[in-house]
């Protein structure tokens, strides 16, 4: 498969973020670039207090501000979330659904990994205790995986394809990688894709924790996710949402809008392993890698840089450091994994990720992988550490795999229209 190029080309114009290190994509980055972490305890009186040391938890949000009294019973907090994504991300593109182009030419790709579990446990509590009664009528709008999707079309009038990807952690880079194909065969002018994720409940965590994949024994919240360190023991649960609004850029061209990075292709693979472990050799994740290569027509030494999927689990790292080493060989591009400060976002982490590698292209800036003070041996890449590298990044690949061994890679590099978002510079960081 050829990389699109000139007139159908999809440039990232707008970016959304709504994570625990706070709501805008620009702040996110910059607080990367710092190392600084979103990772704390859970306050008091929260659910999770108790029951683990540290979550990933994002700012409050309340319907009101982001739907219409009348729409605003009962909606799961990722569904929230989501519309402030897209809210940011719709508004820094500069564009208007309707008058800068046709609602019909406009789609929307946002997923989740498992919609709003937090808001139907609270139902399945308040049925426990009250009885069917107790049910709201308003509770499958307000919590289906596809809701995110649904909501945010019908605030701003979206009427071309429409869908939601369950993927797992998977599911927020699905969605991008889906937005990129439509544009590419010519199904959309406009696409709103990205993923979002509430899972801080009880039973959500606890299964987690009993599988042994969340991070355990830190003192210090912020010490506890540290992606290819040889500390590592499992990821840190977290919410947040990331919205990105991706054009033809012929389009984009024509109405002079600005790029951060074009998505130049995508990969994905299914390790048809296990339900909840990689495959150890990592062939999975390279095929992915390969095929996103592949899709973007470009080779492993066009890469500048790669976002890992990187969550601090014993297996997963390892299994992820074997298949980059299958991809580049003894080249390794410069890694990180964001997650180290984000925390994991499940569903929503794909299209966070797929936000700070458009912000890496766009701004030149690579973020560092936080807690990484004594590496695994087995993990030997070339990881960008103690603070932010500064280099002219040409192309970036964005890992995410998931549960059920659905692997994602997505391809991004310098933006094809005129115009292009300024770069900050970040030496002081470097």
């Amino acid at each position: 498969m050829s990389t699109a190029s000139g007139a159908n080309a999809a440039v990232v114009t707008g970016l959304g973020t709504f994570t625990p290190l706070g709501r805008g994509a620009a702040d996110l980055f910059d607080a990367l670039c710092h190392g600084k972490s979103g990772l704390r305890r859970p306050p008091e009186g929260h659910q999770l207090a108790g029951v683990v040391n540290e979550i990933g938890m994002a700012p409050e949000i309340t319907a009101a501000e982001v739907l219409p009294p009348s729409e605003g019973r009962l909606v799961d907090r990722f569904v929230l979330m989501a519309m402030a994504a897209a809210d940011d991300a719709i508004a820094d593109a500069g564009i208007t659904i309707g008058t800068d182009v046709d609602p019909t030419r406009v789609a929307i790709v946002v997923s989740s990994g498992a919609g709003g579990l937090t808001t139907y446990e609270a139902q399945a509590l308040e049925r426990a205790a009250r009885g069917p009664t107790a049910v709201s009528p308003y509770l499958l709008p307000g919590m289906l995986p596809n809701m995110a999707a649904a909501r945010i079309a019908i605030k701003y009038g979206i009427r071309g394809w429409s869908s939601a990807i369950a993927t797992a952690c998977s599911a927020g880079a699905h969605a991008v990688a889906e937005a990129a194909r439509l544009i590419r065969y010519g199904e959309a002018d406009v696409v709103v894709c990205g993923g979002a994720e509430s899972p801080l409940n009880a039973t959500t965590a606890l299964a987690f924790a009993h599988a042994r994949a969340l991070a355990h024994g830190f003192e210090d919240p912020e010490a506890a996710s540290r992606p290819f360190d040889r500390r590592r023991n499992g990821f840190v649960l977290s919410e947040g949402a990331g919205v990105l609004v991706v054009e033809r850029a012929g389009f984009a061209e024509a109405r002079g809008a600005a790029g951060y990075a074009d998505l130049l292709g995508w990969g994905g693979s299914t390790d048809a392993y296990r339900p909840t472990a990689p495959r150890p050799d990592g062939e999975g994740a390279a095929q992915a890698m390969r095929a996103a290569l592949a899709s973007g027509s470009l080779t492993p030494d066009d890469i500048d840089y790669v976002n890992a999927h990187g969550t601090a689990t014993k297996l997963g790292d390892v299994a992820e450091t074997k298949a980059i080493r299958s991809v580049f060989g003894d080249r390794s591009p410069a890694v990180s994994g964001t997650k180290s400060m984000t925390g994991h976002l499940l569903g929503g982490s794909g299209a966070v990720e797929a936000a700070i590698c458009a912000l890496a292209v766009a701004e030149g800036a690579l973020p560092p992988t936080h807690n990484l003070e004594d590496p695994d041996p087995a993990c030997d890449l070339d990881h960008v550490r103690g603070g932010a590298r500064r280099q002219d990044v040409r192309a970036v690949l964005s890992n995410s795999f998931a549960f059920g061994g659905h692997n994602v890679s997505l391809l991004l590099g310098a933006p094809s229209t005129t115009r292009a978002r300024r770069r900050v510079d970040r030496k002081e960081h470097a």
